[in-house]
């Protein structure tokens, strides 16, 4: 299988090199850290002289990841013997690594091209003892290398989606290949522990979210939460009837912030005040953002420091935030009174994470199309901390309604905290197993 793996990667690789050397450019212009991507990892001090200390290579695709593996990581370091190495498919990823865990392990990097030379030398020159994968990075180079150099392999928050495992199934041989070189799957769901069950894996009973673990931080206070909005150019009465509804668009795709937009103004003009902040999921999209803004009538700022229809110093008349840097989604959700969840609505398919709104008790809105998240999104509906909308007018219903009905909000905070303390503790034990694999 490998083999064969290997014989079409170039050809695959050169007909896609356009868009993925083009895709890499836009999102890490520090060209410096390409000789990464090529296996070219740092040498971790120690991997020449024979020392002793057990090292655990972790793989986290983005932001995302990242911040699911910190209480992993916490827990990791129960043990004085075992050091950290961090790889990141994206640059954003890497970013949020370096800001995260700079002091607390022992690299961080880039996650090497999935070819036969390039992944030889990473692992070269990283030498693990337990490699670790989080959600669907099912990478058959890396995976083939941790086999030969036996090396035991955990899957961790194991995620198939729709397309994953219809094409898995289709090709029951590379199932098979993927499979038989983990040694611990963890799924996120059942929907997924059922499907590596299909596939012929045999994954651990317990079902968990490694996100769920992670800790959001404290609710901002009324007064942290004026300051907080005050400073994006909000306005935040001190009286709470006074008060807009701020509506927040989580990790947006293509086609998103037009309902949004269109949601927000079918609200102001029914009466109702409203404020929106813009969270797209890919940054670089900021300048098709920017033109739609511009192609409305309300004012609006960014993270970035521009600004449209308004004066520099007319602050008071802002409607809309856009949020186009990153790292910043968790925050501006402590800020919400209402969220979005992108990737939902049609044409776009998957959908994004409700976890991090659910666990800081926002209300939330959803599309239909929520297939990545499936068993979650029917639990956050069922317990009502989730509403679902398939269409503008619905978006608009439910927004302009929920601006006004403040109990309702209230209720579905409490059904999100509710369901997220419920679902909490997966953590604690990949980690004791883990650990037990170094012993």
């Amino acid at each position: 299988m490998i083999f064969f793996y290997r014989l079409f990667f170039i050809p695959l690789f050169l007909l896609s090199a356009p868009f993925y050397l083009g895709r890499k450019l836009r999102r890490n212009k520090n060209i410096s850290q390409w000789p990464e991507y090529l296996g070219f990892s740092p040498k971790i001090s120690g991997t020449d002289t024979g020392e002793t200390r057990k090292r655990i290579w972790i793989q986290a695709v983005s932001v995302g990841e990242v911040l699911a593996i910190g209480p992993l990581i916490k827990q990791l370091h129960k043990s004085a013997d075992v050091e950290i190495i961090l790889t990141t498919t994206t640059s954003t990823g890497y970013k949020e690594a370096k800001k995260r865990y700079s002091d607390s392990i022992s690299d961080i990097g880039l996650f090497p091209m999935d070819f036969w030379a390039c992944s030889a030398l990473a692992w070269s020159r990283i030498q693990p003892d337990v490699a670790i994968l989080a959600e669907s990075e099912l990478w058959p180079e890396h995976l083939h290398q941790a086999s030969k150099k036996g090396v035991p392999v955990f899957l961790i928050n194991a995620r198939l989606s729709d397309r994953s495992y219809s094409r898995l199934k289709r090709f029951n041989g590379l199932a098979r290949f993927f499979i038989d070189k983990i040694q611990a799957i963890y799924c996120a769901t059942k929907i997924d522990y059922e499907r590596f069950s299909d596939l012929g894996a045999q994954p651990k009973n317990t079902i968990g979210n490694i996100k769920l673990d992670v800790e959001f931080g404290s609710e901002p206070s009324d007064s942290e939460k004026a300051s907080q909005l005050k400073k994006l150019g909000f306005e935040y009465p001190d009286s709470k009837s006074d008060r807009p509804l701020t509506l927040i668009g989580a990790s947006t795709w293509p086609g998103e912030e037009t309902l949004l937009l269109k949601a927000q103004k079918y609200c102001i003009d029914s009466g109702i005040p409203c404020q929106l902040i813009i969270v797209p999921r890919h940054v670089e999209r900021r300048g098709e953002i920017q033109r739609l803004l511009n192609k409305q009538s309300l004012p609006w700022t960014s993270a970035s420091g521009d600004f449209g229809n308004r004066t520099a110093m007319d602050e008071a008349s802002q409607a809309i935030y856009l949020s186009d840097t990153t790292g910043h989604l968790i925050h501006s959700l402590k800020l919400a009174d209402l969220a979005f969840i992108g990737k939902s609505m049609p044409p776009n398919v998957g959908g994004q994470t409700p976890i991090e709104a659910a666990a800081q008790g926002i209300p939330i809105l959803l599309g239909p199309n929520m297939s990545n998240f499936k068993t979650i999104t029917e639990e956050l509906i069922e317990s009502g901390a989730a509403r679902c909308v398939t269409s503008q007018s619905e978006l608009n219903e439910q927004v302009l309604q929920l601006a006004k009905d403040s109990q309702a909000r209230t209720q579905m905070k409490a059904a999100g905290l509710a369901w997220h303390e419920a679902n909490k503790g997966i953590i604690s034990e990949i980690g004791d197993a883990v650990l037990q694999t170094l012993i």
